[in-house]
């Protein structure tokens, strides 16, 4: 028996085949999840999603644009997937941006307020507004989860702003999970090592990581995305129903190495 027949619920972030958010619902449909997207604006950015979704065999899906800097438009997203779903069982947050130019070696300390407090909004602050929202249609509990990186606890340079951001992502989880226990509602994150992502490819230094991964991890590789996917699945399920407040690597044990 699949672990998530009967499960409903939202994923924000597929960009295209190579995002996280993509394997992770990948996996959760694989294990009999029903998932609905939220994609950026545009018909550009539809086309890459519907691409995406037929490219992995997965076609008639729900699907709607949000720009998750505008509350109007989670309002609209998360009333069109009440009238569409019912009720729901899980929350995929994968979504993060910074202005790119100020994710280079050498460049934290010239970070304009702008980029900063936006950087802090997408990545991290729409968790909150997510979260409070999903909350009236999980009558029943379910599960939240956000992806971070391991630049939330440790300088990784040219990860710069994000880092701070993704430190904001974590602790909101946790409050998150505080608040929300009460409502049987687990909220998690996981950290994932470095993956070959549209986003990821624009921080400064990521050949290095990769590189510096791959001899330091116990496990002396990177990690893929479907493995994130897998642990996803866990997170959601019920196999982690004692689970909250957690953040949870998926990054061939680097976080685990002192040197």
């Amino acid at each position: 028996m699949a672990l998530l027949n009967g499960y409903r619920g939202l994923v924000f972030g597929v960009a295209n085949e190579r995002s996280i958010a993509w394997h992770v619902a990948r996996h959760l449909m694989a294990e009999g999840a029903v998932c609905g997207f939220a994609h950026l604006p545009g018909e550009k950015m539809e086309r890459r999603v519907r691409k995406t979704l037929e490219g992995g065999n997965v076609r008639d899906a729900w699907l709607c644009p949000c720009d998750a800097a505008r509350d109007e438009d989670l309002d609209r997203v998360f009333d069109e997937a009440g009238r569409h779903f019912g009720a729901i069982q899980f929350l995929i947050h994968s979504i993060a941006f910074a202005d790119r130019e100020y994710l280079r070696i050498g460049s934290f300390t010239q970070t304009p307020r702008q980029v900063f407090t936006q950087a802090c909004d997408i990545s991290a602050y729409t968790l909150l507004a997510m979260a409070g929202r999903a909350r009236k249609h999980m009558p029943d509990g379910g599960s939240i989860v956000a992806m971070s990186y391991y630049g939330a606890e440790k300088v990784i340079p040219g990860y710069n702003v994000m880092g701070v951001a993704k430190a904001a992502l974590e602790a909101t989880a946790r409050y998150l999970a505080f608040e929300l226990g009460e409502h049987r509602i687990r909220v998690n994150t996981l950290s994932p090592g470095p993956i070959r992502t549209l986003s990821a490819m624009a921080v400064g230094g990521i050949d290095e990581m990769f590189e510096w991964v791959e001899k330091k991890a116990p496990l002396r590789r990177n990690v893929d995305a479907a493995e994130v996917g897998k642990a996803a699945v866990y997170l959601v399920s019920d196999l982690s129903s004692g689970v909250t407040g957690e953040n949870i690597y998926v990054d061939a044990g680097f976080n685990t190495v002192g040197l």
